[in-house]
């Protein structure tokens, strides 16, 4: 995989870069710890300004936290809650942990965008519930961008310095996409293999005392 990756940021630069991750964002399985840390290497390189493969990166990864935004906007809630319980086993996820995830985002939704923008998976994931609870668009792009710039300059800063220190950096690069690709698979399949149905709410016992009749 890390081939057409080098390739196509050796010819696109910045527009290479961003185009990558805007396809990271849309189809998770293309690991942005490749994507950048190859930008951040050829920045090292002298073909791209550190500072700007992170910009690049950024935006293009934003753009796909946007698209995702939206979509969730125009799904809506209903459809939402059909498709949930449809492909719940192999979503590993239940209408009942969205509901838990509203809670939590009405109280620290900003946080939550930010952080996960940091995590493997949730990065392009947590667009959905925030398009979905009705976050802000304002408040989504402010932390969404912390967020991404965050991870895209660590990853391209890990890049750079490799790129600076050793000369056959890419002899590392094919162990390291399919260390990430085994572990996103791995990843999927343990939560696969442990994953149940919440269980259902017990129902409350009718109260005692509405069996009992006023005497007349």
């Amino acid at each position: 995989m890390e081939d057409w990756i080098i390739r196509l940021v050796e010819w696109g630069h910045y527009w290479g870069v961003a185009l990558l991750m805007l396809l990271e964002t849309v189809f998770p399985p293309v690991p942005s710890e490749v994507i950048m840390t190859v930008a951040g290497v050829s920045a090292a390189r002298g073909n791209m300004n550190l500072w700007g493969t992170i910009a690049a990166g950024t935006a293009g990864a934003m753009l796909g936290n946007w698209l995702w935004y939206w979509l969730a906007i125009k799904f809506g809630e209903a459809r939402m809650h059909v498709f949930i319980d449809r492909y719940s086993r192999w979503l590993t996820l239940d209408w009942a942990e969205i509901e838990r995830g509203h809670g939590l985002f009405r109280k620290h939704g900003p946080i939550i965008v930010l952080v996960a923008r940091m995590l493997p998976t949730l990065r392009s994931l947590i667009s959905i519930p925030a398009g979905l609870f009705g976050m802000s668009l304002r408040r989504f792009l402010v932390f969404s961008t912390i967020g991404t710039a965050g991870w895209s300059a660590a990853l391209a800063s890990a890049g750079y310095f490799l790129g600076s220190q050793f000369d056959d950096i890419e002899k590392w690069l094919g162990p390291l996409s399919t260390i990430i690709m085994v572990g996103i698979l791995g990843s999927y399949v343990w939560r696969l293999a442990r994953w149940k149905p919440s269980p259902m709410p017990v129902p409350k016992p009718a109260d005692a005392r509405s069996d009992i009749h006023p005497e007349a």
